[in-house]
């Protein structure tokens, strides 16, 4: 039986790279492959994460073979995991790459590997440039990419960095669907389980809260739907709503900041329209979030990708997307959800449209759009590559 061994985070660790890399696992399972996970017993230190704690409170799958061994920041470290994985001698490596502090790790861990003349690793690029700048990033890049033999991305922006450090073979594929969520879930039993009015028109930002994504601006168009108080039409129920009862939900956790958001909230007075939902949402509460949300609202300032994509496709909910990064490409105007521009005008006016149009509108072109998004395509590229 051939051999893949996945570097990168995994339970105990959370977030969405952690529940990518365990979905990855188990379609290189399901493909054949005797599989296991490399991951973090220190994946930072404190000054690189924000957030209240870098574990789950979520229990450990039970199917999955994690091995909880690397240390960010121990060389010595770096070499005992590079010879336990060159005298493992798997077929293929997959490794993840989304922050280059990570590059003298895993540029060490896979140039030890490499000595064995047979593993082939193939690098998930997340990212080769990060939102936030910080001091070696190129040299650290630069680093890492040695020792890969290809490269998957999933946005032509994370491509078009990558070819500033490299030629070797690389392909784009869409973001897989995030389907290990459970199922949706009926929306007033969603809203049920989540405290939410029933009846209200509501709409939902969901992530870690950073300044890229924009929920700056999204509440700058809170703003504005509720001063402007316009009548619509949803296209669902013909009923009429003012767009001064759109309620957001914001349901992720502050990564810095925080005291900024909640100054720009009294200062425009639309803390009666919010939910803030803003502690780490677990994988088990996903589902409700999602099934509770007429439409998701993503409007980043900048991007690459999204994984919040993916799960809005699984559980069906139309979407609204900034034209920036490799957004508009998931978000095919018009069949799926919108594209609006960075700003609180621009994004105000799509989630009115939304409405407008409403939710059922969009569900043919959700349906027939996430086929796309398969897991074995992943796999199967990577194989390729």
């Amino acid at each position: 039986m051939q051999k893949a061994v996945i570097i990168g985070p995994a339970h105990p660790l959370r977030g969405g790279l952690a529940s990518f890399n365990e979905r990855l696992a188990r379609q290189f399972m399901a493909d054949g492959f005797d599989t296991a996970i490399y991951t973090f017993s220190l994946q930072y230190p404190g000054f690189l994460f924000p957030g209240t704690t870098q574990y789950s409170s979520e229990p450990a799958p039970t199917d999955l073979n994690i091995k909880v061994c690397i240390n960010s920041v121990n060389p010595l470290n770096w070499l005992q995991v590079g010879n336990e994985l060159r005298k493992l001698k798997p077929d293929i490596i997959v490794v993840r790459y989304w922050l280059p502090f990570m590059g003298p790790c895993l540029g060490t861990i896979l140039r030890q590997v490499k000595k064995n003349k047979h593993t082939k690793v193939v690098c998930i690029a997340d990212n080769v440039l990060p939102h936030e700048k910080r001091p070696g990033d190129k040299p650290f890049t630069a680093y890492f990419v040695k020792p890969i033999d290809a490269f998957v991305t999933m946005s032509e922006k994370v491509m078009k960095d990558l070819r500033l450090f490299t030629q070797k073979p690389a392909q784009q594929v869409v973001h897989p669907l995030y389907d290990n969520f459970g199922a949706a879930v009926d929306k007033t039993a969603a809203r049920k389980q989540l405290g939410l009015p029933a009846e209200a028109p509501i709409i939902l930002f969901f992530g870690f809260i950073r300044r890229y994504k924009g929920l700056d601006i999204l509440l700058d168009a809170m703003a504005v739907l509720k001063n402007r108080q316009a009548a619509i039409t949803c296209g669902d129920t013909q009923k009429t709503i003012s767009s001064a009862d759109i309620r957001l939900v914001v349901a992720g956790e502050f990564y810095k900041d925080e005291e900024a958001y909640h100054e720009q909230i009294a200062r425009l007075g639309i803390a009666d329209v919010l939910e803030l939902r803003t502690s780490f949402i677990t994988d088990s509460e996903v589902k409700y979030y999602l099934s509770a949300a007429d439409f998701v609202i993503q409007p980043y300032r900048e991007a690459t990708q999204s994984g919040v994509t993916p799960l809005a496709y699984h559980f069906e909910v139309p979407m609204l997307v900034t034209n920036v990064g490799g957004l508009a490409d998931m978000v095919p105007d018009g069949k799926v959800g919108v594209v609006a521009s960075p700003d609180a005008e621009s994004v105000a006016n799509h989630i009115e449209e939304l409405y407008r149009t409403g939710a059922a509108f969009y569900m043919p072109g959700l349906r027939e759009e996430k086929k796309k998004y398969s897991w074995k395509v992943l796999t199967d590229t990577i194989r390729n590559l």
